[in-house]
């Protein structure tokens, strides 16, 4: 049993920090600024472009702002910048994704081990203690149970942090495509 509680605190631990980082880059985020961020490149104001991108704390106008640093490969710039923040996004979802494929498995080794412990009272007790027996099949029920609850527990979060780093590189990649199609029409980017 102490496996699965180890597990379920990490678990209860990664989805907490996760959802709180969740929380936070929500509140950063601002679309508006992008949209002012593309638009300034489209009319050629590259300048106060990079400028506004950079000043903000939005992911994907902080990724916009690399690609504007660097123009003559602007390209390699974003891509890297985007795979830092996507990085950060996907932090501790390989402990979850663990969590929810080892839970089952502890639980299942409480549940041998629980059956065990009970047939071996059946080789040195009299069979008229039944209690000994059950106690043995009680604890592997225990474990089973403990070890599906935190896989279920865990598999939600899980889900729901892979869909928002969907959708975050969703987000960066319209928005580093958009401006590498304005850089690369643009001729005003070549001059500067």
């Amino acid at each position: 049993m102490w496996p699965l509680l180890i597990t379920s605190i990490v678990t209860l631990a990664v989805v907490m920090e996760r959802l709180f980082f969740v929380i936070v880059e929500k509140w950063k985020r601002n679309r508006e600024v992008v949209e002012k961020v593309l638009t300034m490149v489209q009319h050629g104001d590259f300048v106060a472009a990079r400028k506004v991108a950079s000043e903000h704390r939005d992911i994907v106008a902080r990724i916009l702002a690399e690609g504007l640093e660097h123009r003559d490969s602007f390209v390699s710039a974003m891509l890297y910048a985007a795979n830092q923040e996507l990085r950060r996004f996907s932090r501790g979802l390989s402990v979850l994704d663990t969590a929810i494929t080892l839970a089952p498995l502890l639980g299942l080794l409480g549940t041998v081990t629980g059956l065990i412990r009970a047939f071996s009272f059946l080789g040195t007790q009299e069979l008229g203690a039944p209690t000994a027996i059950t106690g043995g099949i009680a604890e592997a029920l225990i474990a089973t149970a403990f070890g599906l609850s935190i896989a279920i527990m865990a598999l939600i979060p899980f889900n729901y942090l892979n869909s928002i780093l969907e959708e975050a590189r969703h987000e960066i990649e319209s928005a580093t495509t958009q401006l590498e199609l304005l850089l690369v029409g643009s001729p005003q980017a070549k001059k500067e």
